[in-house]
C-alpha cells in the first residue's frame, strides 16, 4: 500500500546526532513528509514495534547498537517496511552488508538531500515487500577497493544490489583503475565465493591460442598438443571467470564465447562431446565496446549478452579525494611486505593531488612503492614527490628511443631465428622460448642491480613480490647475496 496518495507519509529518522536529525526532518518536511525523530536504536525498535513509520531512515553506528543488526528484527515483525541505511563508514563492506541485511538502499554520508527524498520516494512506489532477502550475517572477505568519494559509493551501491545474483556484468574503465578487484569482489562476497575465480586476460593470449586457453584441447588436436588439457571455463565450473581486456578477444573466438554464454556448454578444441559447465561470466575492458560494436570489431550479440549489468570505475583524477587514503594503504602494504616504513606529508599528498594520473590507481601504487624504496627520510615530502613525477613524464622521450631500439633488436633477433630455419618454420612454443629469453637476463640484472633485494627488484619491474619469487623459481635463476 502506497499511503504517501492517502496522506503524507511518515519517515523514521534515527541518528545519535541530534544536528544531523534536524536538518533530515526539516529537508523531508519540505518535501511533503511527516517526520518522527528516533535518537538511539532502542527508540528506533519502539516506533517499529507500535506501527510508525511508512520508511525508516536509520544510521549505522548509535550509543546502544549498530543499527545494520537491526535490520534482521525489523525485517521479522514489519517486512514491508523500508529501511534506508546512512553511514559515514562509506565502504564497500558496508554497503553491501546494508544490502545482505535487507536494506532498501543505503546513502554514504555527506550525501545530497535530493538523493535521500529520490530514495524516500521510491521505498514508497515498491509494490514487493522488504527489499533484500540475502542470508543476513554473511561474511565479507578482506577487499581492497578503497575509497570515500561519490564516484565510488555510486560503484559500491550498484555491487551491493549484485551479490545475491549470476547475472554476467561488464565492467569498463581506463586501465589501473582497478577492474580486476572489482570482479574479485562480486565473487568473494557473492554466493559463489566457495567455488574458484579463473582470471583470463585476453590481451596477453596469443590469438591462435584464445579458443584453447577458453575452452581446452583434445590430444593430437594440433602440433605441439601431446595431452588433453583443460580449459578455463572447466576450470570456472561452479565459480567465476573474469575475462579480462574482452575487447581484444578475436571475433572467431567471440563466436564460440556467445554459444557458451547462451548454452551453457561448449566443446574443446578437437573434440566432439558437449561439456556442460555452471560458470558466472564477468568481463572487463579499457575500451567502450559499443565503439568497437560500431567499428565493427566486436560482435553486438554479444556485447549485449556480455552488458546484462554495466559497471563503470571511475578514474583517479575524478576521485582525488581517495588520494590520501590509498596512498596510506599502499604505504601500509608495502611496509608489510619489507620496504622501509614512511609517511607522507599533507604537502606530498598536495602535490599528488595536483597530479593528472594517466595510470590511474597502479600509477599510484607504483609510485609510491618507488617512494619508499628510494627516499631516505621516514617523510615523503612535495619535492621528492615532485622529482618522483617529473622524472617519470622527462624520461618518457628517452624511454620511447630505448624502447624503439630494444624492438629493433628483438626483431633482429627473430629475423635470425626464422632465418635459421630455413623454409621451415620453428618448432611450436616459440612465444614461450622467446619470452624465457627476455626475462631471465631481466629479472638477474634486476637482482643484481638490488644486491639480491627480492622487494626492490619487484618494485623496479613493476611485479608483485609472489610473481618474481615464482619466476626465479622457474627461470633458475641464481641470487647472488652481497658478502659481509
Amino acid at each position: 500500500m502506497n499511503r504517501a496518495r492517502d496522506k503524507a507519509a511518515s519517515v523514521i529518522i534515527a541518528d545519535d546526532d541530534r544536528s544531523i536529525r534536524r536538518v533530515l526532518a526539516e529537508a523531508l518536511s519540505t518535501a511533503g513528509f511527516e517526520t518522527v525523530e528516533a535518537a538511539d536504536a532502542a527508540t528506533l525498535w519502539d516506533l517499529v514495534t507500535r506501527g510508525i513509520g511508512d520508511v525508516a531512515v536509520t544510521d549505522v553506528l548509535m550509543p546502544d547498537a549498530n543499527g545494520l543488526d537491526l535490520l534482521p528484527r525489523i525485517a521479522s515483525v514489519r517486512p514491508e517496511l523500508p529501511v534506508i541505511v546512512i553511514s559515514a563508514q562509506n565502504t564497500l563492506v558496508t554497503a553491501v552488508r546494508a544490502t545482505e541485511r535487507g536494506a532498501f538502499d543505503y546513502l554514504a554520508k555527506p550525501f545530497d538531500l535530493e538523493a535521500l527524498e529520490t530514495s524516500v520516494r521510491r521505498a514508497l512506489d515498491r509494490i514487493d515487500g522488504a527489499a533484500g532477502d540475502l542470508a543476513a550475517g554473511r561474511g565479507a572477505p578482506d577487499v581492497t577497493l578503497i575509497g570515500r568519494a561519490p564516484a565510488m559509493q555510486k560503484l559500491y551501491r550498484a555491487m551491493a544490489r549484485l551479490m545475491s545474483s549470476d547475472v554476467t556484468v561488464l565492467i569498463e574503465g581506463e586501465s589501473g583503475t582497478g577492474k580486476e578487484l572489482v570482479a574479485r569482489a562480486l565473487h568473494g562476497m557473492g554466493r559463489r565465493r566457495k567455488g574458484p575465480f579463473v582470471a583470463v586476460n585476453m590481451a596477453a593470449i596469443p590469438r591462435e591460442l584464445v579458443e584453447s586457453t577458453l575452452f581446452g584441447h583434445e590430444r593430437g588436436a594440433f602440433t605441439g598438443a601431446t595431452a588433453r588439457a583443460t580449459g578455463r571455463f572447466e576450470q570456472a565450473h561452479r565459480g567465476t571467470l573474469f575475462l579480462d581486456e574482452i575487447g581484444d578477444m578475436p571475433l572467431e573466438a567471440q563466436t564460440r564465447l556467445l554459444r557458451v554464454l547462451q548454452e551453457g556448454e561448449f566443446t574443446t578444441v578437437g573434440g566432439t562431446r558437449p561439456i556442460r559447465v555452471d560458470v558466472r561470466v564477468i568481463a572487463a575492458s579499457n575500451k567502450r565496446l559499443a565503439d568497437e560494436v560500431a567499428a565493427g570489431r566486436f560482435r553486438e550479440d554479444l556485447y549485449y549478452r556480455l552488458n546484462v549489468v554495466p559497471l563503470h570505475v571511475p578514474p583517479l583524477r575524478e576521485r582525488l579525494e581517495d588520494i590520501p587514503d590509498l596512498a596510506a594503504h599502499f604505504l601500509a602494504r608495502g611496509s608489510e611486505q619489507g620496504l622501509p616504513a614512511k609517511r607522507l606529508t599533507a604537502a606530498a599528498l598536495a602535490a599528488l593531488k595536483a597530479h593528472h594520473w594517466p595510470g590511474n590507481v597502479r600509477e599510484l601504487e607504483n609510485l609510491v612503492q618507488r617512494l619508499m624504496v628510494l627516499t631516505v627520510e621516514e617523510r615523503i615530502g612535495a619535492e621528492s614527490v615532485r622529482q618522483a613525477l617529473a622524472a617519470g613524464h622527462s624520461g618518457t622521450d628517452a624511454g620511447d628511443r630505448r624502447e624503439k631500439g630494444l624492438r629493433g633488436m628483438v626483431e633482429a633477433h627473430l629475423a635470425r631465428y626464422f632465418a635459421a630455419h630455413g623454409d621451415a618454420l620453428p618448432p611450436p612454443g616459440l612465444y614461450g622460448r622467446i619470452l624465457r629469453e627476455v626475462e631471465r637476463p631481466l629479472i638477474a640484472l634486476t637482482l643484481r642491480a638490488t644486491r639480491g633485494n627480492q622487494i626492490r627488484a619487484a618494485a623496479i619491474l613493476g611485479i608483485n613480490r609472489n610473481t618474481l619469487r615464482k619466476k626465479i623459481r622457474e627461470l633458475g635463476i641464481d641470487i647472488v647475496r652481497p658478502s659481509r
